[in-house]
């Protein structure tokens, strides 16, 4: 294994279990004698030491301003179990909240750093799990991974997708996305081939007694935004009688938990026409018969502008994050800004405003702020009446704060 010695002092960090090793940091990297290469290939397993020799910990190599993402602390090499013991805890602890019932087959399995997998992000829908790597170490240990979960989980089909911002610096052969057949998996430390794309599964899953149907191939990150599931219960909750208008709305999540809490009526928006064919199929599915629902294909800020004043009570805001690194946080906060001074104004006096951002570079704080100046430029008496954040299969590591990045407000507006 080769190992990354660090400058004098930059090993503070990884003392206190930040699990993230900057390239700033390192003094000098000592090959392994018989490494084949030059240097570190990304996604190599690789053992990190302070400049005094201590062993700090075991990680995956990328190049970029994080250059090792740590596995595992304290040590220089990783467990035979590995992967089997992290994906176990993860299982065990779903379990333990109660997210695995007979009405619910949906839920984050494994959520990165919280899950002490920085990286790796598995999402389980009914009988099917899908992979997705945010690092090219996960993208390299898929097949392990794969193998580990069907060990403890006994979940049948495995997909895998690869975040399409990856990186792939180094030369690495095999699946960006499609089915993982393990029988492939003949030497699972290198590269395998081209898996094939699609298999006979349902692409049914429900959440608390709903159905939706999961594009997990091609769809928006692994099909489906299971981070909203605590936030989507708290919307059904006040739904009833209402005039009900969800922005930004993919599958529809929101807007089939507002009709099975009584709304009035219901109005799906999104860019996306495919999104919007996804909305017609769920609705289908729970709700064959109601004439309460309509959706449009439409650009949210359009629409907010050409919306006829007083229509809806309760509009959600839950956009794509605008800001997916730090230098484009100046441009997001205007964008949120604007949204929301939209969706404040047209909302009914005495309505409701659920507004999110998923943005992990803008914090609670910077999002409040362009919440209060959305509102301060409607003029309108605005009061928070819930903070709202991600759920408990989205945990947050307390040495990694940066895990937490879904924020939200629910607003009444006079």
């Amino acid at each position: 294994m080769n190992t990354i010695i660090l400058k004098p002092k930059k090993e503070e960090s990884l003392l206190r279990f930040h699990p993230w090793v900057f390239s700033g940091a390192i003094a000098r990297i000592i090959l392994d004698k018989n490494y084949p290469y030059a240097e570190p290939q990304e996604g190599d397993v690789v053992a990190v030491c302070a400049a005094d020799g201590k062993a700090l910990g075991v990680g995956h190599w990328q190049v970029g301003s994080i250059a090792v993402r740590i596995l595992a602390f304290g040590t220089d090499r990783l467990s035979d179990d590995f992967w089997h013991e992290r994906i176990r805890a993860a299982y065990t602890l779903r379990r333990s909240l109660g997210l695995i019932r007979a009405d619910n087959n949906t839920y984050r399995l494994i959520h990165g750093e919280g899950d002490f997998l920085p990286g790796l992000v598995i999402d389980h829908y009914a009988d099917t799990a899908v992979i997705q790597a945010h690092s090219v170490g996960m993208h390299r240990a898929r097949y392990q991974i794969a193998e580990a979960l069907k060990a403890v989980t006994g979940v049948e089909n495995i997909y895998y997708k690869s975040d399409d911002t990856l990186p792939f610096k180094a030369p690495i052969e095999g699946d960006k996305v499609g089915y993982l057949s393990l029988t492939e998996n003949r030497e699972p430390r290198t590269e395998h081939p081209e898996p094939r794309t699609e298999a006979p599964v349902s692409p049914w899953a429900m959440e608390n007694g709903l159905e939706f149907r999961i594009d997990w191939l091609q769809g928006q990150k692994t099909g489906f935004f299971v981070d909203q599931r605590e936030n989507r219960m708290l919307l059904e909750r006040y739904s009833a009688g209402r005039d009900v208008l969800n922005m930004f709305c993919y599958t529809g999540g929101f807007s089939l938990y507002a009709l099975r809490g009584g709304a009035k009526r219901v109005t799906s928006v999104d860019v996306s026409q495919k999104a919007v064919e996804l909305v017609r199929a769920n609705m289908q599915r729970n709700f064959p018969t109601a004439t309460n629902h309509e959706e449009y294909a439409s650009d949210a800020f359009e629409f907010l502008k050409n919306a006829e004043p007083d229509t809806y009570d309760l509009i959600i805001l839950d956009p794509p994050a605008f800001a997916k690194h730090r230098d484009a946080i100046k441009n997001a906060l205007r964008g949120y800004q604007r949204l929301n001074a939209q969706g404040i104004a047209a909302v009914r006096p005495g309505g409701l405003v659920f507004t999110f951002s998923c943005s992990q570079a803008v914090d609670k704080e910077m999002f409040r702020l362009a919440v209060f100046s959305a509102a301060q430029q409607t003029g309108r008496r605005v009061r928070i009446i819930h903070q709202l954040h991600q759920p408990q299969d989205h945990p947050v590591n307390i040495y990694h704060p940066e895990g937490e990045y879904l924020k939200g407000l629910v607003l009444q507006v006079e």
